[in-house]
């Protein structure tokens, strides 16, 4: 398939945009938040697509498809995104298709694993003093062949223990592998220092994956949160009491 495609994630805090064309090229831009600010992907996401779309001297129809990170992640954060690809894809009669976060997120630290002979989780920082993972070998290429760890919602000892028992060894990347750095080092896994951009998810791997995937209706393309939002828990816990 060639033709352009536009991707963007807003499963973390940071707003990640990547435009690709047939060749492999790619544009990408993207807003990080301080630590402790809140995400700004209301007001960041369709400036940034404009931006990319303006850079390349391309209009929106001239897209051959559109990518959007399907989480895990925040609530509020994938049902922007979700919300937004969908509104794009029908305004634009455009493909649409969801591109796991993690997923995406473990192809952009790939090389470096494969580098260092170790398989490669991705982690991202699920609050409530958990973590979303999944885990791959590395020698397998692309597509990320079937996950050696399925995504979930970890504890970080049961995370921990989980990638203790792989071989090779881990290479762990994404904010929750930060975040929980100690922990996981103590299981062998080995975590890039804090600034290291492997931790970074980049919307290329959604463009890289999305190339590959058969688009569906816009509708049938639904975040994966992969447990309750706080909202639900707790209003579930008032019923309950």
């Amino acid at each position: 398939m060639s033709g352009w495609i536009l991707g963007f994630d807003t499963a973390t805090r940071a707003t990640a945009v990547a435009l690709a064309d047939g060749r492999g090229a790619v544009l990408e831009a993207r807003d990080d938040p301080p630590r402790g600010a809140r995400p700004r992907h209301v007001t960041r996401l369709l400036p940034l697509c404009a931006e990319l779309l303006d850079r390349a001297g391309l209009r929106f129809e001239q897209l051959d498809r559109l990518a959007v990170g399907v989480g895990p992640g925040t609530f509020t954060g994938l049902r922007i995104g979700v919300a937004t690809a969908r509104a794009l894809a029908r305004a634009g009669d455009l493909p649409l298709l969801g591109v796991s976060t993690l997923e995406a997120l473990a192809l952009g630290a790939l090389e470096a694993a494969r580098a260092q002979g170790r398989s490669i989780a991705a982690v991202l920082d699920a609050r409530r003093g958990e973590a979303f993972a999944a885990a791959w070998a590395s020698e397998a290429g692309e597509p990320l062949a079937g996950p050696l760890i399925a995504p979930a919602a970890f504890a970080p000892e049961d995370l921990a223990t989980a990638l203790g028992a792989l071989e090779p060894p881990v290479l762990a990347v994404g904010e929750g592998a930060i975040a929980f750095r100690q922990v996981l080092e103590r299981s062998g896994a080995f975590v890039p220092e804090d600034e290291a951009e492997l931790h970074r998810v980049s919307a290329a791997a959604h463009c890289r994956i999305a190339r590959r995937l058969s688009p569906t209706d816009p509708d049938q393309v639904i975040p994966h949160y992969l447990r309750l939002p706080d909202a639900e828990i707790a209003r579930r816990q008032a019923g309950g009491a």
